[in-house]
Parts: structure tokens; C-alpha cells; sequence
């Protein structure tokens, strides 16, 4: 993992030229252009070509630019896959991906493209996908897993809860798998625009389950992912306190420091410099004018 931050990742139709063109002056950390369940059946070759073009396009600044393609064994999958090895894109995200098996052919026909150098979001949408988890995370084409909650709670047939009793299996495990091969895991949409009081609560749920951060479907769920997901102002101060009495201790020719009365140890030195990483790179994303190459 980097300490880029995942916050925020929103998806955008691709059929929605107005959509994708106001992601450009979002605060999400990551757009992902859907050609898959935004798009109708007869609208996916127009979305497609509107897709390349937005890439071509740039434009977003340091957010990350992701496209979902269709599932390679749809009627869509080859000609997005083909298509988009062709562009400028260099993540792809794929929907209900159940098996390492999977990954090994998308990567084949990008490698036949001439590029091996695109990364791929997985989404575990299924049973299958959840108990394959581990495989599919240690993939060397997997930067990210995103859970698709919807889908994966209908064939669970689990019922939909404020706190989604149902799907903490497949959340956890899916977490494990994530931080076993090293990559990010983020949380799945939510669908009621209208309970933002919900939204802030699912955000929080899935923070303290190990999410990095969470997919959406709408802008003004932005604002609460980036709080809920990024280090407080709290946390920064910790992280710079931590540091601190660290390197003391370490001037001093002491093997251990503490802090408040507490132990400090590697580990909270890990977690005192990640924190403060991704801190730097939200401050300058935030006052950064550029656009992304």
C-alpha cells in the first residue's frame, strides 16, 4: 500500500457526459467511469467511446481515474478490455470477480494489447468471490478490492440492516484478505441519497472494520467519506507526538519510548508515519491546480 488516500471513490456513468465532466471539479480522491450497471445494454459502445474520450480529455487533477469495465464474458467485456488497453487508462476495475483464474485471463488479453502495466480493482460481489478473498487479493494484477454490498447482500439473501448484520462475514474477510497481500479495501456504495445521518453512520461503521474508504454514488457523499476516511486533526497531532518521543528516545540511546504514560512501540511508529503520509498527500491534493497526465 501507498499512502495515497482512497477516501472517496465515486463512480460516474459513462452514458453521462455532464457527469464526468463535474467529477473534474470534485474532492473525491478516485473517479471510476462505469461502463457496467450505469450503462443500458444498447448504450455501452456510445459510453465507451465517451469513456476514451474523457481519458484523452484529462483534466481530473491528482484524482485517481479508474474505468469498470464489463465482465469479460459478456458481450461487452473483450471490446472494453481491448479498448482501454488502447487509451490512457492504467486501472481498471472489475466487477464480480470470483476466482484468481479470472484475473490470470484479463491480464493475458491486456498483456496481448501490450500492456502489462495496468493495475486492476477487483469487486467481490458474490459467495464466491467472498471465499476466494485471499486469492484474489494476492493477484499481482490486484492493487484494490471493492466490496459491491448490494449485490452481494441479495445473493447472500441477507435483509437490509442499519448495521449490516448480515455482510460483516464477507466485510471481514475481505479486510483480512486485503491487509494479508498488502493492498487497500474499500466499502461499498450507499443507496439512500436522502439519510445522510445513515450515510455518515455506514462511513463510520466501515472505518472502524479496516475499510481505507468507501465507493459512491452521488457528490454529496463526498464530504463525509473524506472526514470519516482521512486522519483527524486529532490523529495528526498524535502521530506528530508519537514521532516525536520516538526520536527523543532514540537520541538518548534508549531502545523504547513513551508517550503519555504509554508504551511506544514499532508498530505505533508504522502507523504515526502512515498517517502522517497520507496527511501530506491530502494537503497537497487539495491545493494542487494541476491535471493529471
Amino acid at each position: 500500500m501507498t499512502d495515497r488516500p482512497l477516501r472517496s471513490v465515486l463512480y460516474m456513468p459513462g452514458a453521462n457526459q455532464r457527469a464526468m465532466d463535474k467529477a473534474r471539479e470534485l474532492r473525491c480522491d478516485a473517479v471510476v467511469f462505469d461502463l457496467e450497471d450505469a450503462v443500458a445494454p444498447g448504450a455501452k459502445a456510445a459510453a465507451r467511446e465517451a469513456v476514451l474520450a474523457q481519458l484523452a480529455a484529462g483534466g481530473y487533477g491528482p484524482r485517481q481515474l479508474v474505468v469498470r469495465c464489463n465482465a469479460l464474458a459478456t458481450d461487452w467485456g473483450r471490446d472494453d478490455l481491448e479498448a482501454m488497453a488502447a487509451s490512457r487508462a492504467d486501472t481498471l476495475c472489475l466487477p464480480k470477480v470470483e476466482s484468481a483464474a479470472e484475473l490470470d485471463a484479463v491480464t493475458g488479453l491486456l498483456v496481448q494489447a501490450g500492456r502489462d502495466d495496468i493495475q486492476l480493482w477487483a469487486m467481490i460481489e458474490t459467495p464466491e468471490g467472498v471465499a476466494r478473498a485471499d486469492a484474489i487479493a494476492a493477484h499481482p494484477a490486484v492493487s484494490v478490492l471493492v466490496m459491491g454490498t448490494t449485490d452481494l447482500a441479495a445473493e447472500l439473501r441477507v435483509p437490509h440492516r442499519a448495521d449490516r448484520l448480515g455482510l460483516q462475514y464477507a466485510l471481514g474477510r475481505c479486510v483480512l484478505a486485503a491487509r494479508r497481500a498488502g493492498i487497500a479495501v474499500l466499502d461499498g456504495v450507499y443507496l439512500d441519497l436522502a439519510d445522510a445521518a445513515g450515510f455518515r453512520a455506514i462511513c463510520e461503521q466501515g472505518r472502524a472494520l479496516g475499510f481505507d474508504g468507501k465507493t459512491l454514488i452521488h457528490p454529496t457523499q463526498v464530504a463525509d467519506a473524506n472526514a470519516v476516511f482521512g486522519p483527524s486533526a486529532e490523529a495528526v497531532d498524535w502521530a506528530q507526538r508519537v514521532l516525536a518521543a520516538w526520536e527523543a528516545a532514540a537520541g538518548e540511546g534508549k531502545g523504547l519510548a513513551v508517550l503519555d504514560g504509554k508504551l511506544v512501540e514499532t508498530m505505533h511508529v508504522d502507523e504515526a508515519r502512515r498517517t502522517l503520509a497520507t496527511a501530506r498527500h491530502i494537503a497537497a491534493t487539495n491545493t494542487d491546480t494541476g491535471h493529471q497526465s
